[in-house]
């Protein structure tokens, strides 16, 4: 892009001449940043399962294994033969219910193979006290990607992508026994029992304060709410003793759950059921099958293609043993003298937002001692783990199943692996993520951060970027996920990681002044995709100011600190191009905000930024000093 300014749009003086030329591939929404490396790391362990295929050596039975589900993925041959022949068993199972007395019998296998059932659950951590393990409930999922999509005011957006999933639909019922009226019945059925679902479950911005899931009732509340569903005992038979209580995810779901299911119901369930299983085998099955149940998905994000197959069987390889997965490229990509300079970086930003937190004028003494003391418990987990979970030796199959079968098989003894440690200790030990993922986390239950290998490259970090790169890149990546323990949510956890009302009314009272100021920051900007929700974004932009303010603390006494170097490689992290359809989709689902505005909306926050590039009250990248937001 010609004639832009620094001062007037960072992200784009930075990355617009790249944005201008760069072609979306087509078997992805986005292309730049994290895409690209989530790229290169695909092609380096696709072709390091392919040479131990070759060689037929491989370094542990683990590898053994994901090697050899690679190749059930990649035999279209057999796939083709088989057609939709290895979903009928599990389609016939539900095409057999006709009460709810029939689910009833079966509900302990449905759980535990993964068939739709009309509600979810999740064994987490109990928010309250992290060293057990609690239930959590919820609603099922809903066909558009939120219940936004379903309000009046979007009827003709809804329309449009409901006509497109009919579409989707129907081609892929054509391959199933059911007639033509059948199908239009099941369909019709299954939107119906959607609709329901949408009007009784969280929307996107509501999930985004994940503190509001903790809504403890008794197990005879959550009994009687669910009939009639017979759920004491399917508790009982998936962890051996039902809990005394579990946590409400979702109360309006609970309340409106007899609304949504009961015997009058029962047929349109049933049909939902079906549907949505056959969509869930469709990647599993023939190449024309995975085309056809992927369309939908295609549709929302702009996407022209499904990935070839070998990017399919690796992303299923990878995913199913991704610990071994991630710990063989951390081991062998990941060298040590890097983690040793990204650990120090992260134990210099701790101090510093010690610092920062002991001088902030908001908060009182003695709660500014407990941000400090959550700071000082962090834990940090860089790189990969040491060794996998004891689960990866469990996941074994038989190779000559179809490709469905051995998936389901794998699911399945993970599910009853989860449920046997139901009532054992929390192990805080685990990993959020594998080696080989391009991100990075922060748990809240653990008081953890954790940075797999694969972000620790360019521009994100590497020892040949100068010290200011690399502060301006996973240096603001720590600082960001840091920040998260003192977002509007994680401020919520002490240093345990369980949820505990540490501040005083005062400074909670300040705190939330704070995050409505950077709520209206981000208010009311509109892109050429839609209008950007603050609500919904606010955790994470409270991580980004968070993650630039440590971060230029740290480089202002710095000896020969580059801001400029600083702030370019900032907005080049978050450079990205994507499908209008993705953007769009993005607007109403993602916590995160868009790229262009994590790049340009910080540092306006900041001196530094004015500073560096001589930014006056004339450019459109000031934000005047008392509307400036800065939290910690």
């Amino acid at each position: 892009m010609e004639n832009i300014r620094i001062q007037d749009d960072l992200y784009n003086y930075v990355n617009g001449a790249w944005l201008e030329t760069t072609v979306i591939p087509n078997d992805r929404p986005t292309t730049g940043g994290f895409a690209d490396l989530d790229v290169d790391v695909e092609k380096t362990m696709r072709a390091e399962l392919e040479d131990m295929i070759a060689k037929n050596t491989y370094p542990n039975d683990c590898l053994k294994n994901a090697c050899k589900l690679y190749s059930a993925a990649i035999d279209v041959k057999r796939r083709k033969r088989e057609g939709i022949r290895p979903a009928l068993p599990a389609l016939k199972r539900i095409e057999k219910l006709n009460t709810v007395a029939d689910l009833n019998r079966h509900l302990k296998d449905f759980a535990l193979d993964g068939m739709p059932l009309p509600f979810s659950f999740s064994i987490e951590p109990d928010m309250k006290n992290t060293d057990a393990k609690l239930l959590y409930l919820q609603g099922p999922s809903t066909i558009l990607p939120d219940t936004t999509y379903y309000k009046p005011e979007m009827e003709q957006q809804k329309t449009a992508l409901l006509g497109m999933w009919q579409n989707m639909v129907k081609a892929v019922l054509a391959k199933t026994r059911l007639s033509e009226e059948e199908q239009n019945a099941y369909i019709a059925d299954a939107i119906a029992f959607d609709a329901v679902i949408a009007g009784i479950v969280k929307s996107s911005e509501e999930w985004s304060e994940y503190t509001k899931v903790y809504n403890i009732i008794s197990m005879r509340k959550a009994v009687s709410a669910l009939k009639p569903l017979k759920f004491s005992k399917l508790c009982k038979d998936l962890f051996g003793e039902a809990p005394a209580k579990l946590s409400i995810a979702d109360p309006r779901f609970l309340d409106n759950f007899g609304k949504l299911f009961n015997e009058d119901t029962f047929v349109q369930y049933k049909h939902w059921a079906y549907i949505n299983l056959l969509l869930s085998c469709c990647s599993l099955l023939s190449e024309e099958l995975r085309d056809l149940g992927s369309s939908y998905r295609r549709a929302l994000t702009g996407v022209a293609q499904m990935p070839c197959v070998e990017k399919f069987a690796y992303r299923l390889a990878a995913g199913t043993y991704s610990e071994p997965m991630g710990i063989y490229y951390g081991d062998k990509y990941f060298g040590q003298a890097a983690k040793a300079d990204v650990v120090e970086m992260v134990k210099e930003i701790i101090e510093t937002y010690k610092t920062r937190v002991a001088k902030n004028d908001f908060l009182d003494p003695a709660t500014k001692d407990k941000a400090v003391l959550k700071l000082s418990t962090m834990k940090i987990k860089m790189g990969y783990p040491d060794k996998a979970e004891a689960i990866y030796d469990k996941l074994v199959f038989d190779e000559n199943a179809s490709l469905l079968t051995i998936v389901s098989t794998l699911q399945r003894i993970k599910r009853e692996d989860d449920n046997a440690k139901f009532y054992a200790p929390v192990d805080h030990n685990k990993w959020a993520m594998p080696g080989h993922m391009v991100n990075a986390c922060y748990d809240p239950t653990s008081n953890d951060i954790t940075f797999p290998a694969a972000i620790l490259q360019a521009p994100f970090y590497s020892i040949k970027q100068t010290r200011s790169q690399n502060l301006g890149g996973i240096g603001a990546v720590i600082g960001h996920e840091i920040s998260h323990a003192f977002d509007n949510n994680g401020a919520a956890y002490d240093e345990h990681g369980n949820m505990n009302n540490w501040w005083t009314k005062k400074d909670r009272a300040n705190f939330k002044a704070k995050t409505k100021a950077m709520i209206k920051e981000f208010e009311g900007i509109v892109l050429p995709a839609g209008p950007v929700n603050a609500t919904l974004t606010v955790s994470e932009n409270i991580a980004d100011n968070g993650g630039m303010a440590v971060t230029l603390d740290i480089m202002s006494r710095m000896k020969g600190a580059s801001f400029e170097e600083y702030f370019v490689n900032w907005a080049k992290v978050w450079c990205m191009k994507a499908k209008p359809e993705y953007e769009q989709l993005l607007l109403n689902v993602d916590v995160h905000g868009p790229h262009i505005l994590r790049a340009n909306m910080p540092p306006r926050n900041f001196p530094q930024w004015y500073d560096t590039f001589g930014v006056t009250k004339k450019d459109k990248m000031y934000i005047a000093p008392n509307k400036r937001v800065v939290i910690w």
